[in-house]
């Protein structure tokens, strides 16, 4: 994969290390996650990205430290999508506050295992073939227009094929069962509608990664820069969940913004072999799409909002 064994050994020891601090330590106990207590964890998760990143600059140099910071800053703002659609999933599904940690950990882990098949065969597939680049560049901008489609992002959990195949064949509690998936009854198991939305979690991440995986492959074809900045923003994600889900939908241009990333980074593929553009630049413009979307929605924010 071009890349020495002992990058990939410090990677797994970092991630496996926080992942057992986070459970082992901040939530062994099932509990609701405050937002002063998810701000700290997101800067936690922020700067140990960040820590990583200066590592991979010094251990493997200043462009491959520029590919991180951009790739990882990429799925980040990406994956701001991903809380609208796991809050629309918890309200659905009537989940517990207490609960959805506990959802989420798990929609990670299985998260960790998409990205890692997504990143590793879609480097495969552009090394390969190149018109699968073409392809990539197009998904993007399929998204992005998606994205801004009226109506085209609505979720119905409950609808999910999925679901209706889980329901279909293992019955379902009427209830909640305390952080219980599964509980055994009458020496029958049957799942609890927290399995549900763990399966729901599940399926919207396989199309995630269908958008977000193109776009840091945009930026970066080394394997581990690009699984690596996927997966520190990943294990952010649930306390940015728990920091923002409440903020977001005041930030009027937040679809928009994310929207135009995408164009820009299909629009990057789709032009490389005559446009080549560099990740310095990249990294400028995915930031300042970033801060006009945050400055925007800030000084003119929607109008019930803003009487209100």
């Amino acid at each position: 994969m071009g890349t020495p064994t002992y990058l990939w050994v410090v990677f797994g020891v970092a991630v496996v290390a926080a992942i057992g601090l986070d459970l082992g330590v901040l939530h062994r106990k099932a509990h609701r996650i405050g937002l002063k207590e998810a701000l700290v964890e997101s800067a936690g998760w922020i700067g140990l990205a960040l820590a990583f990143n200066v590592w991979v600059y010094i251990s493997m140099g200043h462009s491959a430290g520029l590919e991180f910071l951009t790739s990882y800053l990429v799925e980040k703002s990406l994956s701001v999508d991903n809380i609208f659609v796991f809050l629309l999933i918890f309200q659905g599904l009537a989940v517990p506050s207490q609960s959805q940690h506990k959802v989420l950990y798990y929609g990670v882990v299985g998260a960790l295992v998409m990205r890692a098949i997504f990143v590793f065969g879609g480097v495969a597939l552009l090394n390969r073939f190149h018109f699968v680049l073409f392809v990539f560049g197009a998904i993007l901008i399929l998204t992005a227009v998606r994205m801004l489609w009226p109506g085209g992002h609505k979720i119905r959990p409950g609808r999910n094929w999925l679901v209706r195949l889980v329901r279909g064949v293992v019955p379902v509690t009427p209830g909640y069962e305390r952080e219980h998936f599964l509980v055994r009854r009458a020496e029958k198991w049957s799942a609890t509608p927290l399995l549900l939305a763990l399966v729901a979690v599940e399926a919207t991440d396989i199309l995630f990664a269908v958008d977000s995986v193109p776009a840091v492959l945009a930026i970066t074809r080394d394997t581990f820069i690009a699984y690596s900045s996927n997966v520190f923003a990943i294990l952010g994600l649930r306390a940015l969940y728990f920091a923002l889900a409440d903020l977001l939908p005041r930030f009027r241009f937040l679809r928009p913004g994310l929207a135009t990333i995408l164009i820009f980074t299909g629009t990057k593929m789709l032009a490389s072999d005559q446009i080549p553009v560099s990740t310095s630049l990249s990294l400028g413009v995915i930031v300042g799409i970033m801060a006009f979307m945050i400055g925007a929605s800030v000084l003119w924010p929607q109008k019930k909002r803003r009487e209100a």
